[in-house]
């Protein structure tokens, strides 16, 4: 509980600078983050002096648990929020200005007195979030770890003429009985030329002979994803993917050589596609170098070209730069990694080098 206590000081600290009187949290993974609350229903109002907590009956045995004061509400949330920021008579009121819908804002508007103002915050929490304490990192590691394991376990599991459905869930399956919560985003498993579309939606599509086979899988231990992604070869595996293989691990070592405190993130982008534009495949290049990662699959900082925002320790990252060619498919190499006082650590544990299945 201490850990959620010392998020909210730091948080009550910035709302003094900017000098709002509370902030109104929507996101459920801010929520999560300031009360330890994993419900599907909740806001939070943060104070200087502490923070309240907004949920239905169906969490009010599971809201116990939560670090901070709880109010039950029977009817909708926003409506007890408009009643205790009128009793408390609020002057300055923050809310998150990106995750915040129209309607709701529509709501606190027409409830709350005309000398309320509502005031829009831009990431105050997640910028906070950038910087992972001990207790998530151990967090991020066992999810890493349990990933990994439930790749292994599945790799047991391929064979020809199954379908990407198939190896999906099995992926799913094993993440499950090894302790996760839940696949973080929806695992990719494409064969072949599907293989070519970044974000693929695993089909009906099944596993032939030479194929090469993308997985993007991630898992949620206790709130917190892991992600990564491997290529793996349906038989033998010819000069050219060989090729494509070794150059988008040349690209994701270097990337990785880059990250380390003080580096702004689009360094560690234009480390990779230096390494791709020397082998002639930077225009196959179609998305970001990374993103961070925690309670949510996609956090900042991005590792986009043009980023400034500078690494710092703390900060759990991928690094996955790929190629992605219609007439072969897609080559993606990506890891975990966390930025340490000199450098970064690679948290996936599972081999990089080509594999014929």
């Amino acid at each position: 509980m201490s850990e959620f206590k010392s998020r909210r000081a730091a948080l009550a600290a910035e709302l003094d600078e900017r000098k709002l009187d509370a902030l109104l949290v929507t996101a459920l993974p801010n929520v999560r983050y300031l009360t330890g609350f994993s419900g599907s229903n909740a806001v939070t109002l943060l104070l200087r002096e502490g923070a309240l907590l907004f949920t239905d009956p169906r969490y009010a045995l599971h809201a116990k648990q939560a670090s901070g004061r709880v109010k039950v509400c029977r009817g909708p949330l926003l409506k007890d929020v408009v009643e205790t920021v009128r009793r408390r008579r609020i002057r300055r009121l923050g809310f998150e200005k990106s995750r915040l819908g129209f309607e709701a804002y529509d709501f606190l508007r027409a409830g709350l007195p005309a000398r309320t103002a509502l005031e829009p915050v831009a990431a105050l929490v997640e910028r906070q979030r950038m910087i992972k304490s001990d207790e998530e990192t151990a967090l991020v590691r066992e999810s890493v770890r349990l990933n990994s394991l439930a790749f292994r376990q599945s790799l047991r599991h391929v064979r020809e003429g199954m379908r990407e459905t198939d190896l999906a869930a099995e992926i799913e399956y094993r993440m499950r009985r090894l302790g996760a919560e839940r696949a973080a985003f929806e695992t990719i498993v494409a064969f072949g030329r599907h293989s070519a579309l970044p974000h693929a939606q695993p089909g009906a599509r099944v596993l032939g002979r030479a194929d090469w086979v993308l997985i993007d899988m991630g898992a949620q231990y206790q709130g917190y994803a892991s992600d990564m992604t491997r290529v793996l070869f349906h038989g033998r595996v010819s000069r050219r993917a060989r090729q494509l293989y070794r150059a988008v691990l040349e690209a994701q070592l270097a990337a990785i050589a880059a990250v380390r405190p003080g580096v702004a993130a689009g360094r560690v982008d234009r480390e990779a596609r230096r390494v791709l534009k020397a082998a002639g495949l930077d225009r196959f290049f179609t998305h970001s170098t990374g993103h961070g990662l925690g309670l949510e699959i996609h956090e900042a900082p991005r590792l986009g070209r043009n980023e400034k925002l500078r690494l710092e320790a703390g900060m759990t990252l991928t690094v996955e730069p790929g190629i992605y060619l219609e007439e072969l498919g897609g080559i993606r190499i990506e890891d975990t990694v966390l930025v340490t006082g000199r450098g970064c650590e690679v948290l996936t544990p599972t081999p990089k080098e080509i594999l014929e299945i």
